[in-house]
């Protein structure tokens, strides 16, 4: 299979810390299009600053990585990049050697799991998802796309994280529990029941704080 260069789409923390998996991968990384690139050096982590997100029509035959950490925000980009003909199979995904996936479970286009990630059986990752380091994805784990996993994170078996959520640092969640469109689980949280769409939980156990509009 052919294996084209990668841009990635923001000039981020997340863009940086991608950069040595895909340079220790011998990927090739044509540079970085951010629409503030004007208030950018030139070069980003040893990567070109090519332009605005708007000027990936100039790259046809480059594969493309969105590396904005929340996953609305990439929500939106793909949106915009999808009015610009973008579609699904221009994605690369990313995964970082030391990830643990013995059984083969399937990684969506556009996805990013950093070191030490663990995935055991029968679990799915949606795309455009982003896994930080060290995270447990226990079996038949389904993981919607556009969630965020930060460092840490533990899911029991069955669990089910819904598109766009958002579970901080560190925390846990029960076998079996559910995680609603939207959410945001706080860092260190045990969840230990099913929380709603929108809905912001921390704390151990964790309890609701409120919902996002």
């Amino acid at each position: 299979m052919t294996r084209h260069p990668i841009i990635l789409i923001a000039a981020s923390g997340l863009a940086r810390e991608v950069l040595p998996v895909l340079r220790e991968s011998g990927r090739e990384v044509l540079g970085l299009l951010d629409d503030r690139h004007a208030d950018f050096s030139p070069t980003i982590a040893g990567a070109r600053v090519l332009g605005g997100i708007d000027d990936v029509t100039l790259y046809p035959r480059a594969e493309l990585l969105v590396c904005v950490g929340s996953g609305s925000g990439r929500e939106r980009i793909v949106a915009r990049l999808g009015a610009l003909g973008i579609d699904s199979q221009r994605y690369a995904t990313v995964i970082d050697p030391s990830v643990r996936n013995p059984a083969g479970c399937p990684i969506g286009a556009g996805s990013i799991l950093l070191a030490g990630v663990a995935i055991t059986a029968d679990a799915v990752v949606g795309e455009h998802v982003v896994v930080m380091p060290r995270v447990t994805i226990s079996h038949d784990c389904r993981i919607a796309d556009f969630v965020t996993l930060a460092s840490g994170v533990a899911l029991g078996g069955d669990v089910r994280v819904a598109r766009g959520a958002y579970l901080g640092m560190n925390c846990s969640v029960r076998q079996g529990v559910s995680i609603g469109v939207g959410a945001t689980v706080g860092m260190g949280a045990v969840v230990l029941n099913d929380v709603n769409s929108s809905e912001t939980w921390a704390g151990v156990p964790a309890r609701r704080l409120g919902v996002s509009e």
